[in-house]
């Protein structure tokens, strides 16, 4: 593929594959991969100017490439580079060829991420060996034999290309198939959409897409200080996803090595399990810029970020969640910890995640329980301050759990964006009365269901799905709302396939057992148990002046004996 004129590229009428408004397109890639030649048939198909980074630079400088790099040398070039870059990408849409080096700048990269959509042209040796064959222009060529300085660039900067948006594989086909080739990613490009995290100290975002544990080294690439992670996930989900997320970590030059395989199931997160973890990785010498990855549900991500928040006084950390229930919960907000025999979640650390990717593909090997589950925890976030929600999720419940992706993805994004504002103005629970505690609707009495039965016998989902409606009642007990708003919600969790009651666990169960497993409870405030009830659907409000007598009586209600 030469880098030649427009004089034979296709005149067909210009063509939008669905670019976001307002976006530049720029192609990356090692010289020889046809960035000039691809990016002017390219730039007319979608009726766009084109610019070539390389003859920007010759013209403002006056001067060639070659004469910028003998005079000034490679860093002076590289600052000119950016500098053109920003300029470029800063005015109206275009359709722009990169040079070779300029990805692997981290200010560029963010320029580009920032304004435009970024296509790596990825090409095999033989073929760039062949496309530079006769290239003296080069200043980076003239070092040493053309093989030797690409495999060394290959080496280098792949791993960088790979934070692209998109890869197409560039062959010996014609520059028009290419340019074909590269339409079709672009129409058929889905970026995973971004839910930023707003912190006092620090921020992060919450992905949620298709396909993110194949594009998992691009995405956390940008946001993680070293690229070497330990990857901490379970037995079931190692076998089902650990090597997708492997090969997308490679992708992007992350060393890895084996992940960390943890038993699966609440009984995992205790004090022997949490030693192990943390022995383990101290053991291959982690360093205080080596990522943990938790890849599983909410069980892995709170160990293992437990893990990272405590060794080495504190590691880089990213959720993967693969669960419902911990893509739209758990994973979000930074809460780690363990489960002690006194009650759950007693030991832990507020430790945020770098990244949140909620890649709601992998919610298709869900089993039902388990994805019904989830479901509790989307319904909790209309039924604590979104009503509307509320009510899709009423109309939407049975297509999410029917496996709709589009619907789930819906769901998903939905939830996390309630709880990223939540989290964002009481990150540490420090707002007893209207903040993150708020989040803790139907917990009180779940966390005592989960301690009474033993942890893992029932569901953390079912155990909510059961506390939502008690706390519905014990509101309407108390006279804040009306009786018929608890069997609406009881009535939608039963639909939902869920226990809406105590008596649907099938368990005997002791309601002054269940009131001293509460009195345990992290919500404890001067002695008094502090409870999240309702004035209607997205009215809660929190309160200590519970009586022990109407939780006694609204466990008795709901089918506890004593």
């Amino acid at each position: 593929m030469n880098d030649d004129s427009l004089r034979d590229a296709p005149t067909a009428p210009p063509v939008q594959p669905g670019l976001p408004a307002g976006r530049s397109v720029v192609l990356v890639g090692i010289m020889g991969a046809g960035k000039t030649s691809i990016g002017r048939r390219l730039a007319v198909r979608l009726g766009l100017p084109f610019r070539d980074a390389d003859l920007e630079i010759e013209q403002a400088a006056g001067c060639s490439i070659a004469e910028i790099f003998a005079r000034f040398g490679e860093p002076a070039f590289r600052e000119g580079e950016k500098k053109v870059i920003k300029r470029l990408l800063a005015g109206e849409p275009i359709v722009l060829a990169a040079g070779g080096g300029a990805y692997m700048d981290a200010e560029t990269r963010a320029a580009i991420r920032a304004g435009a959509v970024s296509v790596w042209l990825r090409s095999t040796l033989p073929v760039l060996l062949r496309r530079v064959a006769h290239r003296t222009h080069r200043p980076l060529l003239n070092a040493d034999d053309p093989e030797t300085v690409l495999r060394r660039l290959m080496a280098l900067r792949h791993p960088i290309y790979a934070e692209a948006d998109i890869a197409v594989d560039c062959g010996d086909e014609t520059p028009e198939t290419t340019t074909e080739m590269v339409l079709r990613a672009l129409r058929e490009h889905r970026p995973p959409r971004r839910m930023p995290v707003a912190l006092a100290q620090r921020g992060y975002d919450v992905i949620v897409g298709e396909g993110l544990l194949a594009r998992s080294g691009s995405l956390l690439g940008p946001v993680l200080p070293q690229r070497r992670a330990v990857v901490v996930t379970d037995e079931h989900v190692a076998g089902l996803h650990a090597p997708a997320l492997a090969a997308g970590l490679a992708e992007a030059g992350f060393e890895t090595g084996e992940p960390i395989v943890v038993p699966p199931g609440e009984t995992t997160k205790s004090a022997e399990v949490y030693l192990r973890l943390a022995g383990e990785l101290l053991d291959r010498r982690v360093e205080r810029r080596t990522a943990v990855i938790a890849l599983g549900g909410g069980v892995v991500g709170d160990l293992a970020g437990f893990a990272a928040a405590t060794v080495l006084r504190g590691l880089p950390f990213v959720q993967i969640p693969t669960t419902l229930l911990a893509q739209v919960d758990s994973s979000v907000g930074g809460k780690t910890g363990i489960n002690t025999r006194q009650g759950k979640n007693l030991l832990g650390a507020f430790h945020q995640p770098q990244a949140v990717l909620a890649d709601v593909g992998v919610l298709a090997t869900l089993p039902a329980r388990e994805l019904r589950a989830g479901y509790a925890e989307i319904a909790k976030a209309g039924l604590i301050g979104d009503a509307p929600f509320f009510g899709w999720c009423e109309a939407h419940a049975a297509a999410l759990l029917a496996g709709d992706a589009a619907i789930q993805a819906e769901a998903v994004w939905r939830a996390c964006a309630f709880k990223a504002r939540v989290v964002g103005d009481d990150e540490r629970e420090e707002k007893p009365n209207d903040g993150r505690a708020l989040l803790n609707l139907g917990h009180t009495f779940a966390h005592a269901v989960e301690a009474e039965c033993g942890y893992g016998q029932v569901l953390h989902g079912e155990a909510v799905a059961v506390g939502l409606g008690l706390a519905v009642r014990l509101s309407a007990r108390l006279g804040h709302c009306d009786a018929a708003l608890a069997a609406r919600v009881e009535a939608h969790m039963d639909a939902c396939g869920l226990p809406a009651t105590m008596g649907h666990l099938n368990r005997r169960l002791s309601a002054r057992q269940l009131v001293a497993h509460m009195a345990r409870d992290k919500k404890v405030r001067d002695g008094k148990l502090a409870f999240v009830l309702v004035r209607g659907i997205g009215q809660a409000f929190t309160s200590s002046d519970v009586p022990p007598e109407a939780v006694l009586a609204t466990l008795r209600e709901s089918g506890c004996v004593d």
